[in-house]
């Protein structure tokens, strides 16, 4: 090219469409459209796993169909929307409650509608446990309304079953101290905010030794559960957690009926259900299970009465005690429990014992036939044709 006409081929190269001007100038647009791209899309996935849409509920044993991706993304603003019951549609029912406490309730929906196929109904309670090291969980709670179900949370003071069954970090006098003040605070705050009510069953079984808020165990003196008892609802009335249901739930009397029932009460001022936790291991019927701590239980009180965790010891008289159980449970003089909640578990699945109803054909045929009989609250049928089978075992979850 001569030097005359080197303007030229300036000229002509300034007028290239940038678009022709190569490769690198094309990467570079590409990639930002990609930052951009992937930049809305993280945003959405934030937003759905952050949303604070909150649960449709139906009713008792009604399932509502899953949220949508716009009702996600818009937080609940969508005309679905359901309003908060009241705390006093659930504390006297018309009927009885079905719950059931199993891996991955309430979270999964699939497993929910499993053990309801199973069973013949859909649950009404499920109950999931939480220990003092972890916060109120909102999404749990949202998630059994929108299965039809009233969450109970079994609210443990421990660090989990692994640091053992003493944990002076959790003493019953560093609860009623004040030295847990600020997480219980914060926990009930959290449940006041979130409005929808919960069953709380703090500190169970604490009539016996397996546990580190027995006064038996962590250092603990006699007097001293009662006192953490009603400080924790004390921290809840103070932060406006109106929307609690307090179930003070021991266990049977047959491994320890020498613990005085009346000295762990907290009284009727600081509890709403009283709760009784009871399997079969070598009894041939429910009343030998149940029927010497329901005594003690009457004479302190005339409180709604929650069998909190149920459940039957695998041999041959297993199917029969089932049987027999909801015999017992439709009785007239069962009037006052209103409810109870199955321990759907095994060894694997935190069960001191396979004490699922779907253990086996036989087992699942007692438990379908039996909870057809009783009066449920809700609506709660989910029965379907053909003859019910039991699901596949699952693992913790």
């Amino acid at each position: 090219m001569s030097s005359a006409d080197a303007p030229l081929g300036r000229a002509r190269a300034k007028h290239l469409h940038w678009w022709n001007r190569g490769s690198g100038v094309r990467l570079r647009l590409w990639m930002a459209v990609n930052v951009v791209v992937l930049s809305l899309l993280s945003y959405g996935v934030y937003l759905l796993a952050n949303s604070s849409s909150e649960p449709v509920y139906q009713g008792l044993g009604v399932p509502a169909a899953e949220p949508g991706i716009k009702d996600r993304l818009t937080s609940g603003t969508s005309a679905a929307r359901s309003i908060v019951p009241e705390k006093g549609s659930f504390t006297a029912p018309e009927g009885k409650y079905f719950g059931l406490s199993s891996t991955q309730i309430p979270w999964s929906s699939k497993k929910t509608n499993t053990l309801a196929k199973a069973a013949g109904q859909r649950p009404t309670m499920s109950e999931y446990f939480v220990n003092w090291n972890e916060d109120f969980d909102p999404t749990a709670v949202d998630a059994s309304y929108r299965q039809g179900m009233l969450p109970v949370i079994s609210w443990q003071p421990w660090a989990g079953r692994r640091q053992g069954t003493d944990q002076p970090k959790y003493a019953l006098a560093k609860i009623s101290d004040g030295t847990y003040d600020a997480y219980v605070t914060r926990f009930a705050k959290a449940v006041a905010g979130h409005k929808w009510p919960v069953v709380i069953r703090f500190a169970h079984e604490m009539n016996g030794a397996w546990y580190p808020w027995s006064e038996q165990r962590s250092g603990n003196h006699k007097g001293e559960y009662v006192k953490a008892w009603r400080h924790v609802h004390d921290l809840f009335e103070q932060a406006g957690a109106d929307n609690v249901i307090w179930l003070w739930s021991p266990n049977i009397l047959r491994p320890v009926p020498e613990v005085s029932l009346a000295e762990l009460y907290p009284g009727d001022d600081y509890t709403d259900w009283i709760g009784m936790v009871g399997y079969a291991v070598q009894e041939k019927t429910a009343a030998a299970v149940f029927d010497p701590t329901l005594k003690k239980l009457r004479k302190l009180t005339d409180r709604p009465i929650v069998i909190t965790e149920a459940g039957a010891e695998p041999g041959a008289s297993k199917t029969a005690w089932i049987s027999d159980f909801f015999d017992w449970l439709a009785k007239g003089e069962q009037e006052d429990v209103i409810g109870f909640i199955w321990f759907e578990r095994d060894r694997e699945q935190g069960g001191g014992a396979d004490w699922r109803f779907t253990e086996n054909a036989a087992t699942l045929k007692a438990f379908r036939h039996g909870l057809a009989g009783i009066g449920l609250t809700g609506v709660a049928d989910a029965s379907t044709p053909g003859t019910p089978t039991a699901p596949a075992a699952t693992t913790s979850g």
